[in-house]
C-alpha cells in the first residue's frame, strides 16, 4: 500500500497546477472561455509555442536529470539555478571570444570548462557534508545564492566603459549557435539530446554496478554504510554529476535559445527542473513525460497571460503552487519513511 501511495501522492501536484491555472484565468478574465480554450489547445495548434514547449522541456529534462542524480543518492541539490547561470556564463565567455583554435576544439573546450565549473560548484556542498556534516539541501542553496550576484557583477564589469549592454555578454559566434529545426520557435536538436541523456541515465542506474551502488545510498543509507560503501564517493560523484548537468543546461540555453548569457535567463529553470525530478520520483524515463507536461503548462499559461493582457504572469503562480505541493509531498514521504523505519 505504501509503495503505491507515494508516487500517486506526488502526481497530485500536476492537477493542482492545472486547477490553479484554471481558477486564476476564470477569476481575472471577463470571458474565460477563450483563454481556457487557448490554455488547453493553443500550444498544440501554434508552431512557435509548440516548439517553445519542447525546447523548454529539453532544459527541464537535462537539469532534472541533475536533480535526479543527487536525489537518487540521498542528496537534494537546491543550487540548480546558480549552476545553470554559471554554465551559461562560462559558455558565453568562451564562445564569444576570439580564440585562435578550430571551432570544434573551442566548442569541446567550452563543454569541458562548463561541466567542470558546475561539478566544482556542487562539490563544495559535498566537501562540507563529509567534513563538517552540513546539510546538502542548505549549502547548495547558499552557494547558489552567493554565486548569482557575483555573475551579475562579472557581466557588468566585463563591459568597462564600452557602452554595451550591461546586462548581457556579447553574442556568441555564429558557428556555435545551434540550428533551429522548427522556425520560428527556438527548438533545436537539444530536445533529442535530452531524450538520449534520459535513456543513458536509466541504463546506468539499472544496469551498471556503479549506478546500483549509488542508488543504494538514497534508498537504504544505513545498509549502504554497514556494507562498507563509501559515503564520500557517493556524495562527490552524485553532486559533481548533478552540478555538471545543470551547468550543461545553461550552456545549451545559451547556444540554442538566447545566443548570449544575459541577466536572469536561468530564472525558474532550476526550480522547475527540481519539481519535475521530484514528481517523476527521480526516474529518468518518467522525467520525459513529466518535463513535457510541465513545459506545456508553463508555456500555455505564459501565452494566456501575454495575449489576454493580464498584469501578471500566471506561470509564476503555477510554479509556486506546484513546487509547494511537491515539497509537502516530499516532506510527507520522508516522515512516513522515518516512522516505518522506527516501528521496524
Amino acid at each position: 500500500m505504501k509503495k503505491n501511495f507515494l508516487p500517486l501522492n506526488k502526481l497530485i501536484s500536476i492537477p493542482i497546477g492545472i486547477i490553479v491555472c484554471v481558477v486564476t484565468v476564470c477569476a481575472f478574465s471577463k470571458n474565460p472561455g477563450e483563454p481556457l480554450a487557448m490554455l488547453f489547445t493553443g500550444t498544440f495548434t501554434n508552431k512557435y509555442y509548440f516548439g517553445t514547449m519542447l525546447n523548454s522541456a529539453a532544459f527541464l529534462m537535462i537539469a532534472g536529470l541533475g536533480s535526479s542524480v543527487a536525489l537518487k543518492c540521498g542528496n537534494m541539490n537546491l543550487g540548480g539555478e546558480g549552476q545553470i547561470y554559471l554554465g551559461g556564463f562560462i559558455a558565453g565567455l568562451i564562445l564569444s571570444s576570439d580564440l585562435k583554435m578550430p571551432s570544434a576544439i573551442v566548442f569541446l573546450f567550452a563543454i569541458l570548462c562548463v561541466m567542470i565549473s558546475g561539478a566544482l560548484m556542487a562539490s563544495v556542498s559535498a566537501l562540507l557534508k563529509e567534513t563538517k556534516g552540513a546539510e546538502v539541501l542548505l549549502t547548495t542553496f547558499l552557494v547558489s545564492s552567493a554565486v548569482l550576484p557575483l555573475i551579475d557583477g562579472a557581466i557588468t564589469a566585463s563591459k568597462g566603459g564600452s557602452g554595451q549592454n550591461l546586462l548581457a555578454l556579447p553574442y556568441i559566434k555564429e558557428e556555435f549557435r545551434f540550428a533551429r529545426i522548427m522556425q520560428p520557435s527556438p527548438l533545436t536538436m537539444t530536445f533529442f539530446a535530452a531524450l538520449i541523456f534520459c535513456a543513458a541515465a536509466c541504463f546506468i542506474f539499472t544496469k551498471t554496478f556503479l549506478g546500483r551502488r549509488m542508488k543504494l545510498w538514497g534508498t537504504a543509507p544505513l545498509f549502504a554504510s554497514y556494507s562498507g560503501l563509501s559515503s564520500k564517493r557517493a556524495s562527490y560523484i552524485s553532486l559533481s554529476v548533478s552540478g555538471a548537468l545543470h551547468a550543461l543546461t545553461g550552456m545549451f540555453a545559451v547556444c540554442g535559445t538566447y545566443f548570449t548569457c544575459h541577466n536572469g535567463f536561468y530564472s525558474g529553470m532550476g526550480w522547475n527542473a527540481l519539481s519535475a525530478a521530484l514528481i517523476a520520483s527521480s526516474n529518468p524515463l518518467a522525467l520525459i513525460p513529466t518535463s513535457i507536461f510541465l513545459s506545456w503548462l508553463y508555456t500555455s499559461a505564459g501565452r494566456v497571460s501575454l495575449t489576454q493582457g493580464f498584469g501578471f504572469d500566471i506561470s509564476g503562480i503555477i510554479q509556486g503552487a506546484i513546487l509547494f505541493s511537491v515539497a509537502l509531498n516530499f516532506a510527507a514521504s520522508k516522515k512516513i519513511g522515518f516512522k516505518s523505519g522506527r516501528t521496524k
